[in-house]
């Protein structure tokens, strides 16, 4: 739109003098203030056909400005810059009738699209969705790095939608948070969210349990089951590692997104189901593809809307914020408050963090509860990363187990400096032990939890609650 009046709306000089330039060389008539009042005046003197707006102001909120906007002049655009960068802003922004939310410090060329498409868009749907307030407690996901950025901003975008969407990142990456978070700020929120992971069930089940069963329809069915789709009617089905989905439920699910009904195993009555899908996995789905592993055609209706979770390696500028975030829980749930360092938060930028925030959230709730001191310095950081990331001596290798579990505690009591380590050190270490030994097992019978089940002498059920409650990933591999 040609002479369009933008109204800039930011309490930082040098950006209103940045966009006034920027703006004045597109062609655009700029206006800019430093506070939302003026703004207000503006909008409801009926001038500008565009607001940038930042969201802090020294009289008011932006956030707060922006429903007034809309109900006063909906056809109005809204563009939200803030330097806050959390995923709720973005949320906010969105549900309260903005434009587009772009964090700072933002690149130029970008909001100069922004602003170009803002006018050029039609008037349609300019109504904001409802929002409550309620929902600005609690961040699902922590991180202000350009890259989380990118994932907020999608997120935010599709809040409103019932678009499948397919999230793809390494394990330890937050994908199920991601997940959570379309559905805990999305239309669906008042329905059930449900998760499955495909990984984690034997292949022969995973029909049943994704449709349902009648009765006997299978050796050892012995009454009518409900599935994960009829749980999650009008709300939001989490399918988890969809990678490992075998061939038959494939097809399946399919059917289900391409005609919105599916059948119970052994039944013949279609069933109309109402859900959002929502997928996930590490896999590289393109070249189980090429290997005949995965549907192409599943793939692409899956793949409406991918999101990419990146690692944590990517994000190192999240990493004090993390680091606060889970000390701060460890807290809650009754351990001593902690103080990370400076050094040490240095080291930990440093570390390659191949299990990425589910290692890094893992590492400082071991320190929460193994030491005892107060600030944890840089040693004791050196001394966990050491062990974590360190090959095994040839030497190491030659000890028997009772061995090298005598040898950490011996390096963990020296770490105390002469003094005693919190209570409750029994549980601490068995649980440090079983983990590793059921991740092993699982791996080494391909994630065939029946077989892992029965080399650790443990009952099915109570192997599956373990790797639930030690949060172990389980992938099945093929022989």
């Amino acid at each position: 739109m040609s002479n369009a009046t933008v109204l800039v709306a930011d309490d930082d000089g040098a950006i209103r003098t940045v966009l006034n330039q920027a703006l004045g060389r597109a062609g655009y008539d700029v206006r800019t203030t430093g506070n939302a009042a003026t703004l207000w005046k503006w909008v409801s003197e009926g001038e500008g056909n565009l607001v940038i707006t930042d969201v802090v102001m020294p009289d008011e909120n932006g956030l707060d400005l922006l429903p007034r906007i809309k109900k006063i002049r909906p056809e109005l655009r809204v563009i939200v810059m803030s330097a806050q960068n959390t995923l709720m802003t973005a949320v906010n922004a969105t549900q309260r009738g903005a434009f587009e939310y772009l964090p700072k410090p933002f690149d130029l060329n970008e909001l100069l699209n922004v602003v170009e498409r803002a006018l050029q868009a039609t008037q349609e749907n300019t109504g904001a969705p409802n929002f409550d307030d309620d929902d600005d407690e609690i961040l699902p996901l922590i991180g202000r790095s350009p890259a989380m950025q990118e994932v907020y901003r999608t997120l935010a975008r599709l809040m409103a939608t019932d678009l499948t969407v397919l999230i793809t990142g390494e394990s330890g990456t937050g994908k199920e948070l991601a997940a959570r978070a379309l559905h805990d700020y999305g239309t669906r929120k008042n329905f059930p969210f449900v998760a499955i992971n495909m990984a984690a069930i034997p292949r022969e089940l995973i029909e049943s349990e994704l449709f349902g069963h009648e009765k006997g329809a299978f050796t050892g069915a012995t009454s009518r089951s409900t599935g994960r789709f009829q749980q999650a009617e009008g709300g939001t089905l989490f399918l988890d590692e969809i990678g490992d989905m075998p061939a038959e439920a494939q097809t399946r699910l399919l059917r289900v997104l391409q005609e919105g009904e599916y059948t119970t195993v052994g039944g013949k009555t279609a069933i109309r189901t109402d859900v959002r899908i929502v997928a996930a996995t590490h896999r590289d789905l393109t070249q189980l593809i090429r290997q005949g592993l995965f549907r192409e055609d599943l793939y692409y209706r899956l793949n409406v809307v991918p999101i990419r979770m990146p690692p944590l390696k990517e994000r190192r500028e999240d990493i004090p914020e993390l680091v606060k975030h889970f000390l701060a829980q460890s807290t809650e749930e009754g351990l001593p408050w902690k103080i990370v360092d400076g050094q040490a938060l240095e080291r930990l930028q440093d570390y390659q963090w191949p299990g990425n925030v589910r290692e890094l959230e893992n590492l400082i709730r071991r320190l929460a509860a193994l030491y005892s001191q107060e600030t944890i310095g840089i040693d004791v950081i050196e001394a966990e990363l050491s062990d974590t990331g360190t090959p095994v001596n040839e030497e190491r290798k030659s000890n028997g187990i009772g061995e090298a579990v005598e040898g950490h505690l011996k390096d963990y009591f020296s770490a105390h400096g002469g003094e005693l380590p919190p209570a409750g050190l029994y549980e601490r270490i068995l649980k440090e032990v079983e983990r590793p030994l059921i991740a092993l097992t699982l791996g080494a019978t391909r994630g065939n939890q029946l077989k892992a089940a029965d080399l650790l002498g443990l009952n099915r059920n109570t192997l599956r609650k373990k790797i639930r409650d030690l949060n172990i990933p389980v992938t099945r591999t093929p022989k």
